[in-house]
């Protein structure tokens, strides 16, 4: 039998809007609150495995799949998945796998769509980390490529997209780009970055985000530490995490104080109020 700190790999088949799919997920089973990690445009659910080598996690039930359209999972038409598709699809593997209430950690496109998951259904949400999602236009400054770098073809617009972030210069760009074109379907990068532009313009997300009646963290690279709404974030109680020697990815940049600050709001999300009565 697997020892707690090993992750076992399953398989679920889903039909979500008319498409299907078959998910390519991680889980330990375990007691307490679950944490579901959801990641960001051109990772894996792979981002998170370290998630067994943190103590303060020991024991805990931990979720997390390659989103439709990226990693091994499966997908008829990637041309159909974009942030509402992918939140559908959220809710879907939530439901197979019997989650009703969990800690939510999101990164990038992931953070996007555990917001709206969380918008959408508070009541499942015990605790929203959200690493450096689309909460306001200026967060799209990879998706909205999509609009300023257009292409014909989605596989040649991968192809630049990718050498753009290479070469941008960012910390740990040129890692993260190096392996685009094997985590990222072609077909599904222009409904994607086109929906993550329309929310981030026009879906109020700011104001859902602060509208989250749960322990909420934003969490950002130090090289980020300008973002304009920051002050905002702070002064409406969501926690802020700034994550040093880190950009846009802090699980390739500073890998273990991303966990440690994962691993404090955890803890402290459990022992919320809220959390201590829906445990009685």
């Amino acid at each position: 039998m697997p020892s707690p700190d090993q992750l076992r790999p399953f398989r679920l088949p889903l039909r979500v809007d008319g498409v299907d799919l078959d998910m390519a997920g991680m889980h330990r089973p375990g007691s307490g609150m679950p944490l579901v990690f959801l990641h960001g445009f051109g990772s894996t659910k792979e981002d998170y495995a370290d998630v067994v080598r943190q103590p303060q996690l020991a024991e805990r039930p931990v979720l997390a799949y390659d989103a439709p359209g990226c990693g091994a999972t499966a997908c008829s038409d990637p041309s159909a998945v974009s942030i509402p598709f992918l939140v559908e699809a959220a809710a879907a593997v939530l439901d197979a796998r019997g989650i009703e209430r969990c800690q939510l950690i999101g990164h990038s496109m992931g953070g996007l769509t555990a917001l709206l998951l969380a918008d959408r259904d508070p009541a499942r949400v015990a605790g929203f980390v959200d690493i450096e999602g689309n909460v306001a236009p200026e967060d799209c400054f990879l998706s909205r490529q999509i609009v300023s770098h257009p292409h014909p073809d989605p596989e040649g617009f991968l192809a630049e997209f990718a050498e753009r972030v290479w070469t941008s210069g960012e910390s740990s760009g040129a890692l993260y780009a190096s392996s685009l074109a094997a985590k990222v379907r072609p077909e599904a990068v222009r409904p994607i970055f086109e929906s993550m532009v329309d929310l981030s313009d026009s879906g109020g997300l700011l104001q859902r985000f602060l509208a989250l009646p749960v322990p909420r963290m934003f969490m950002y690279g130090e090289e980020n530490r300008a973002l304009p709404y920051l002050p905002r974030l702070a002064a409406a109680g969501v926690e802020l995490a700034e994550i040093p020697n880190s950009g846009h990815w802090p699980m390739y940049a500073n890998a273990p104080e991303m966990w440690s600050r994962i691993a404090e709001f955890v803890r402290r999300a459990d022992a919320a109020p809220d959390a201590k009565r829906r445990a009685s």
